[in-house]
This record gives C-alpha cells, sequence and structure tokens, in this order.
C-alpha cells in the first residue's frame, strides 16, 4: 500500500508500506495519485477539494478531527472508507470547555476588568452563598450537555466530580454512560431548567443555528452558554441580542461562524462573552496506535474503528 502522511503532525508508523509525507497547503504530486490511505490533519475544505479528484484509488481517508464533516464534503471516490478521530480529543476539548464553563461561573472576564481598574470585587470576596443565580459554582448546578456523543460523556463525569447535576442531550433519549439523556422533543423543558449549557453538536444540515432565538428564549435569565462543538450550531446575532439584553447571564465561544474572527465582528464587543480562538481541541492523543490499527484492519478485511462512511 502507498500511504500518505500529513506534514502537519508527526507520525509514526512500522510498516513496509511506502509511506510519503505531503505538504497540506500543495497539490499532492502526480507520482502519488495511486495512494491507498490519505491521512488528514489540518487540510483546508479547497484542498480536500483537490485531493478527492486526485486520489481515484484512494481506499481510506483517515482524518484526525472528531468531527469529519469536511472529508465527507470535499466529494472523495464513493468506494473510499472515511474515517474520523472520535475519541482523540475528548480530553483536551474536555480541560477547554471547563476551563470556559469554570471561568464564565467563577467571574473570571470580571476579575480581569476589576484588575485593569486597580478595583478589589468586595462582591467575590469573603463569604459566599453556596445556591445563586447566575451560579457562582458548580455544586449542584444544573448543567446541559447538547451533544452526548464521547467527548460530551468524558466532561459529564468531570462535571459530575465537582458537584454538578448533568444531563445529555441527543438524538435518542435514554441514559448514557450513566447519565440521564433527553432527546429533542424534551429540549425545551431542558433549557428552562438549566443553569449551564455546553454545546458539543456536529456540523450538519440540522444542526445549523440550532441555538436560535427561540431556543435562547428558553434558557433562565441567569443561564450560561458554552459552545465548544461547531460554530455554525450557535446563531450569533440571537446569541448577541441575547446577551445585549441580558436574557442569559453571559456565554463563551471557542468556535465561531467565520474562523478566524473578523475584527469588525460583533462579537468582539458583544457583553459578558468569553472568546477563544478554535483551542479546545488540535492535540488529537493516539494518532499512531489509531493509524496502526487501520492500516492493519484494511490489509485483513477487518472492520476499521470511527467508520464515517
Amino acid at each position: 500500500m502507498k500511504i500518505l502522511i500529513p506534514n502537519s503532525i508527526p507520525v509514526r508508523i512500522a510498516t513496509d508500506d511506502t509511506v510519503v509525507e505531503y505538504d497540506i497547503k500543495a497539490d499532492i504530486p502526480e507520482e502519488h495519485h495511486d495512494a491507498d490511505v490519505f491521512v488528514v490533519w489540518g487540510n483546508s475544505p479547497e484542498r480536500l477539494g483537490r485531493a478527492a479528484q486526485q486520489l481515484s484509488q484512494v481506499q481510506l481517508v483517515q482524518t484526525f478531527m472528531a468531527g469529519p464533516d469536511a472529508v465527507l464534503a470535499a466529494g472523495f471516490r464513493e468506494g473510499a472508507a472515511i474515517c474520523s478521530g472520535v475519541g482523540m480529543h475528548d480530553r483536551t476539548v474536555t480541560e477547554h470547555a471547563l476551563a470556559l464553563t469554570l471561568g464564565l461561573v467563577r467571574k473570571v472576564p470580571q476579575l480581569i476588568e476589576a484588575k485593569e481598574r486597580h478595583e478589589w470585587l468586595w462582591e467575590m470576596s469573603g463569604r459566599q452563598e453556596l445556591h445563586t443565580k447566575p451560579v457562582t459554582t458548580l455544586i449542584d448546578a444544573n448543567v446541559l450537555i447538547w451533544g452526548f456523543g464521547s467527548i460530551g460523556q468524558r466532561l459529564a463525569g468531570v462535571l459530575q466530580g465537582l458537584g454538578a447535576t448533568v444531563r445529555g442531550v441527543a438524538r435518542s433519549a435514554g441514559e448514557r454512560a450513566g447519565f440521564p439523556v433527553v432527546d429533542e422533543a424534551r429540549l425545551d423543558e431542558a433549557l428552562a431548567g438549566t443553569d449551564v449549557l455546553i454545546m458539543i453538536l456536529p456540523k450538519t444540515d440540522e444542526t445549523t443555528n440550532a441555538l436560535d432565538a427561540a431556543r435562547l428564549a428558553q434558557l433562565p435569565r441567569h443561564a450560561y452558554v458554552v459552545n465548544v462543538g461547531r460554530g455554525t450550531t450557535v446563531d450569533e446575532a440571537a446569541l448577541i441580542a441575547a446577551l445585549e439584553s441580558g436574557s442569559i447571564a453571559g456565554a463563551a465561544l471557542d468556535v465561531m461562524w467565520q474562523e478566524p474572527l473578523p475584527t469588525d465582528s460583533p462579537l468582539w464587543d458583544a457583553p459578558h462573552l468569553l472568546l477563544s480562538p478554535h483551542a479546545a481541541g488540535g492535540r488529537p492523543i493516539g494518532v499512531d496506535d489509531l493509524l496502526a490499527h487501520q492500516l492493519a484492519a484494511l490489509r485483513d478485511g477487518t472492520p476499521l474503528r470511527n467508520r464515517a462512511r
């Protein structure tokens, strides 16, 4: 087999196959258009589209991203298996989601502003009530995780360990990883009792602007919103309006509709909003092991992991 490895991440493969490193910012050289395996990390949608046209014999397209939407949309040959990096970002995205959540709950933006003013925030010092709205601790807070896959389930365990009451939202109701899960038919009811909404939805036609003005209106005024999934899942204009009107207490976004965020985006000036530059993941864990398994499965005709198509 011929395996094309991107120059954007170190990959170690113990194999007798032909392994070729390619530049993710350039066309694939014609002599490598016969590749059997194409590994993706950091490729632009435009370059993925070009690769899809060039790799007429590819058998496996393996992305290390948790969401395979860009690869699925690129147009690779129908017979090619497309596999994602589900599970490789669970711990890092969990860390970042927790950091953004605690940043809101523990009022980090206000602390930064107070430092710039050389002001001691007396209302945050000394003895505090345990149960307040907006919440100032995750203890007994009602957290709703919308998008309850492997990342959501890992995050749920961490939040529960800090004292939060956690529920998930998924396509079907029931129980996952020991946590109650509601479906979208009961989403409005779940939103109404939420202190912190954390979104980890994938990018699909169905999830576009999933958090719109109507659903934002279902949240209580003290609620916080955190998005570490895909930027297209939040109606940004509706979110800004909710923040400006005070119909929610605050929000934190790691992902936006347009990235990098334009300097004239109204998100920069929205009140009570934390922004991070799509920093939650970006550090796939277990790259070498996953690829070794996929290559062995391809040779032996056994099931591939994380198959999206």
